[in-house]
This record gives C-alpha cells, sequence and structure tokens, in this order.
C-alpha cells in the first residue's frame, strides 16, 4: 500500500483522464446545446437521481437552509469568509496606473473586471461550502457584477449559505458536465457567462476543456494531490496526518513523500496507519494510497528538483531551513512552511485559495486569484515631441517588414505639424 515510487510513478499516475471521457462529455454537451432546460432536467435525473421541478434555488430555499445550519458552525463559515476576503484584497490592482517614460511618452494598464462568471462548487461524496467561499469572493472581490453558481443536487444546506454568505446572485441545481455546459453556451433559464471556475471530477474537467473556444477557463483542477519535502527534522505523525486529510477527498487522489531521511516513510506509515484506524472515510483513503507513495533522495537539492518536477498542487516543506528551500521552489500551486501549518488552513481558514491546479499544471498555471477574473488593456498617451522620439524606430522596423501604411501614419503626423 505505501510504497515506494519514483517520478514517473506519479506523473503516470497523474496523467489527465480527459480524453477517456471526451466522447462521452462531447455528447452531454450537444444536448445541452440543442435541448436547453430539458437537457439538464433529463441529465440531473439520470445522474444524480433527482426530479427537478426548478432549475434555480428559490430565496426561500436559501432562507431554509440557514434554519438548518448551527449558529455556531455559520459563525466560522463568516469568519473563513472575512480572512478569504481580506487576502484577496490584497491581490487587487489598480483600476488605471500610468507612467511617463520618456517625455511626452506616457504608458499605463487599464485593469477591468469581467462582467459575469460562473462557479463550479462540487458535490457527490462531500459537500463543499469552502470551495463556495474560494470561488465567489474571489470573484467579488475582483468587482465582477454577476456571479453564478451551479452544484448537484441535492444541494447540502451548509453549501447553500456559504454561496449566499459569499454573495452568488444566481444558484443553480445543475451539476456535472451539463452544468459546465449550461453556463458557457447558455439555456432558457441560464444566461451564458464569461468565465467558468472551479474545481470538479474528470467529466467536470473534460467539459471545461472542450468549451474553451465558447467560455474561458480558469484551470484544470481534478482529485486533490499533496507533495510533502521532509528531512530528518520533520514531524511524522503531522506528515501523515497531511497526507491523509488529502487522501480522504477522493480514491483519485494522490499523495508523495519525498524525503531525505531514509527512516522516515515507516514512520509516516506506523502513524498513517494508526490514524486511519478511527478515520471515517477509511476506505477512499485506502483506494487514494494505491496512487501515492514515497521517494527517498541522498540530497536535498535534489529532491527539490524532483518536486519542481512534479509540480504539486499542495506543498508542505517539513525540513530545517524551510525558507532556504522556499526560495528554490518554483512549481507549486499552493505552499505551506512548517510543523504548524497544515493544509487544512489553506483549505478553510486561513485565506489563500484553495482551487490549485492539478496534474502537473502547477508549473505553468497559478491558482485561483482575483487576476483570474480581471483583464487588462494597455494605455499609451503620446505627445507630438512624443512621437517624434520614436518616429525613426517605428519607420524604421516597419518599412523593414513592408508594412508601409504604418510608416505612413506617422509621417503624415509630422506632416501635419509642419
Amino acid at each position: 500500500m505505501w510504497k515506494q515510487v519514483d517520478e514517473s510513478f506519479w506523473k503516470e499516475n497523474r496523467e489527465s483522464k480527459v480524453d477517456d471521457v471526451a466522447d462521452a462529455v462531447q455528447d452531454i454537451i450537444d444536448l445541452v446545446r440543442f435541448e436547453g432546460d430539458k437537457a439538464l432536467i433529463d441529465l440531473t435525473l439520470k445522474f444524480d437521481k433527482v426530479m427537478l421541478e426548478d432549475l434555480e434555488v428559490s430565496r426561500d430555499e436559501i432562507e431554509a437552509a440557514y434554519e438548518e445550519i448551527d449558529p455556531v458552525l455559520l459563525d466560522e463559515i463568516e469568519n473563513a469568509a472575512d480572512f478569504i476576503q481580506r487576502f484577496h484584497e490584497l491581490q487587487v490592482p489598480e483600476d488605471l496606473w500610468l507612467k511617463e517614460i520618456e517625455p511626452g511618452i506616457t504608458l499605463g494598464v487599464k485593469s477591468t473586471p469581467l462582467e459575469r462568471v460562473g462557479c463550479y462548487i462540487p458535490g457527490g461524496r462531500a459537500s463543499y461550502p469552502s470551495t463556495a467561499l474560494m470561488c465567489i469572493i474571489a470573484a467579488r472581490v475582483a468587482g465582477v457584477e454577476e456571479v453564478i453558481c451551479c452544484t448537484p443536487p441535492p444541494i447540502n444546506p451548509l453549501t447553500l449559505v456559504a454561496m449566499d454568505i459569499a454573495g452568488a446572485d444566481e444558484i443553480y441545481k445543475v451539476g456535472g458536465a451539463q452544468a459546465i455546459a449550461a453556463m458557457a453556451l447558455g439555456t432558457e433559464s441560464i444566461e451564458p457567462v464569461q468565465k467558468v471556475v472551479g474545481p470538479g471530477n474528470v467529466f467536470v474537467t473534460a467539459a471545461k476543456t472542450l468549451l474553451r473556444k465558447n467560455v474561458e477557463i480558469d484551470f484544470p483542477a481534478g482529485p486533490s494531490e499533496i507533495g510533502v519535502l521532509a528531512d530528518e527534522t520533520a514531524n511524522a505523525e503531522f506528515i501523515a496526518a497531511d497526507l491523509l486529510a488529502q487522501a480522504e477527498h477522493d480514491p483519485s487522489s494522490a499523495c508523495l513523500l519525498v524525503t531525505t531521511d531514509p527512516d522516515m516513510p515507516k514512520k509516516v506509515w506506523s502513524y498513517m496507519e494508526k490514524q486511519m484506524e478511527r478515520a471515517p472515510r477509511k476506505e477512499i483513503m485506502l483506494s487514494a494510497l494505491k496512487n501515492s507513495g514515497y521517494i527517498i533522495e541522498k540530497d536535498i537539492e535534489l529532491a527539490v528538483e524532483i518536486m519542481n518536477g512534479i509540480a504539486p498542487e499542495h506543498l508542505s516543506i517539513q525540513v530545517k531551513d524551510s525558507l532556504e528551500i522556499l526560495s528554490k521552489i518554483t512549481n507549486a500551486g499552493s505552499i505551506f512552511i512548517g510543523p504548524y501549518t497544515p493544509i487544512a488552513a489553506g483549505d478553510y481558514a486561513s485565506g489563500t485559495n484553495h482551487v490549485l491546479p492539478t496534474a502537473g499544471h502547477a508549473a505553468t498555471m497559478s491558482g485561483l486569484n482575483v487576476g483570474h477574473f480581471r483583464k487588462t488593456s494597455t494605455v499609451q498617451i503620446i505627445s507630438k515631441d512624443g512621437l517624434a522620439a520614436l518616429a525613426p524606430t517605428i519607420a524604421a522596423i516597419s518599412k523593414a517588414e513592408g508594412l508601409y501604411a504604418h510608416t505612413e501614419s506617422v509621417t503624415i503626423r509630422e506632416k501635419r505639424q509642419k
């Protein structure tokens, strides 16, 4: 179960299975494209075993959900929302900045929020109010005018309340690939969005990939994964707990320990066995551990190189000189440093976003942030003198490219000045 692996095992294991379900997902997309709401109702009955009367959640349903939530838990959801909002507010760029870089040449950037986005909130094996907070609050802080959500029915009351607290404008009882298709293409009840964000299973990920010509997406965000970088100073019990915390998400989740201590894997497994004895989701953990393992590397520099090559969704650094190692990390979705920084802190309460790229995509993509909900336009303001300074460069390069009208667009202005 807990086995020594190599880097290739991890990469092969985490390869996307999107291609395996692409044809089935395309059929779902086509149904939604041509049948709209009817397809959503039929597919929800087929996959979720729920017969829908209305696609959109009503205000009465939201208020009823509040009645089912323990007030103490409600306070903690609001506390988490506050931390998430505060962190994301630090990311908001200036709406406009301008700087004169040379006399008469002023350049800048204008940042504008998207107008309407869709957030996919998973259901299934667990409720995910935390994901609702992460997606919706980030969009709200970014300045998005309309934020809609789709999530599979029956919707857990806590997830419903979290979506309301975060500020969702519309909530729909639709999950799976059909939800992504509805948000991308639109139906009678659901107006299309500009961008879809949020994690999901392989069918959701495939739908996001196939619909990119219709709607922008954040990134592939599949089953949870964790990489732990540890030396002999690490606490094996803490590492075991962090590994199992991610393993309990889904049978397709994966955990990897890369350590310079040859005794660490055995210590960690001993604690994992003890902790699983009392774990309610033990069977899911055991399935996930089939996708998991450890790598022993003598040199910490090589251990870091391996981890950068893997680009894990979550990276826990448990070494003596953790900040020095942090400076060498180039590929990771979210980084957790030190023995008292569990992955669960980022999942729920610290404020950083837990919607992160998986399956190696952290090598080229960033976790969900305010920037995903804004677009930028460059700005230039050039005076007569500023254009005169640029004219020789413009003329030389445009003529070299054979684009003489570009040259003329400058010279005609120079003639006007005389």
